[in-house]
């Protein structure tokens, strides 16, 4: 497990599958704002679930989150578009609704970072994330990502363009800490 000040990065279990299901993707809001491609309804136990890992994948690092005080399932992350050629990829994390708020996001994101440029040798991190997602900008910011610009009515989300800021972070500007 890779561990921050407040999460642990661990496998999916299958048994986090439902949980995840039910209170991320099932939410169409949330998931419409997040996957960038229109909600769709999926059965429970499909193999279609975002959730589901193939560990053949290798553009794909999937975790877990889980509150290091008693392993609570607090919700997903992932380092998603893996290039071992430019060494680079993007992060993205959903947190369980009762889970938001916390300052899991910010734990979250530095140890996706640490795993990033630590253990697979990336040499750059990417977020993209729609320009209202105050929590999500501010998790990257306080890791040291910085707002390389504004693709403006980038994402169709529920009947509306919304903008999308990219950020990005490179390896010589990351601060590690005691993470991992």
């Amino acid at each position: 497990m890779l561990r921050g000040d407040k999460v642990g990065l661990r496998a999916r279990h299958e048994d986090d599958i439902p949980i995840l299901q039910t209170e991320l993707y099932d939410d169409v809001v949330n998931t419409s704002r997040s996957v960038g491609q229109p909600w769709r309804p999926i059965m429970p136990g499909s193999k279609d679930s975002q959730f589901a890992v193939d560990d053949k994948e290798q553009g794909h690092a999937s975790f877990s989150v889980v509150e290091l005080g008693g392993g609570t399932l607090v919700g997903a992350a992932t380092l998603w578009g893996i290039d071992n050629h430019s060494r680079s990829a993007h992060i993205g994390l959903g947190l369980r609704p009762a889970a938001r708020g916390k300052g899991y996001g910010t734990d979250v994101v530095a140890v996706l970072c640490h795993y990033g440029f630590a253990v697979r040798g990336l040499h750059r991190l990417q977020i993209e994330t729609l320009a209202d997602n105050a929590a999500m900008l501010r998790s990257a910011e306080r890791n040291g990502f910085v707002r390389e610009g504004v693709l403006r009515s980038a994402a169709w989300v529920m009947g509306e363009f919304l903008d999308e800021v990219l950020l990005g972070l490179l390896v010589q500007d990351w601060k590690p800490d005691s993470k991992g």
